[in-house]
């Protein structure tokens, strides 16, 4: 995305935000509180809700505390199967962190994506939900 249309995604306001995430019958978004849209393909404007962004970003902040606790454990040559356990419960909350990701984008990016026939869109979804169960 060149800088202009990236400064001009910022520059909406809380209005446009609003009318952004109406999908018909389906379902109203009403961001009062968003902190930045981005853009898909150039196609759509995505605004994240803060408290959906906080709570993922909270989880992220999570991961990396407990993954630093077991890179201490084997600092500390502790046992093994003890390290490999709390590796499966790290890796267990990158996944569920990603289920919350994609269901954020589901629910916004994706809904507003079908309404306008965006392919893209819903093309790159696919290509990401590839990388992120391999």
């Amino acid at each position: 995305m060149d800088k202009d249309k990236e400064i001009q995604n910022q520059d909406i306001n809380i209005e446009e935000m609003q009318q952004e995430h109406t999908h018909g019958d389906i379902h109203t978004h009403l961001h009062a509180h968003a902190e930045h849209t981005h853009s898909h393909g150039g196609h759509h404007k995505h605004v994240h809700n803060a408290a959906e962004k906080k709570a993922v970003i909270n989880r992220l902040s999570r991961v990396i505390g407990h993954l630093e606790a077991v890179k201490r454990m084997v600092e500390r040559d502790e046992d093994c199967s003890e390290v490999l356990i709390q590796l499966a419960a790290v890796r267990s909350a990158i996944n569920n962190t990603g289920k919350v990701v994609l269901k954020n984008h589901l629910n916004h990016c994706i809904v507003h994506a079908v309404e306008e026939g965006d392919e893209e869109t819903i093309e790159l979804l696919n290509q990401a939900i590839d990388k992120f169960v391999k």
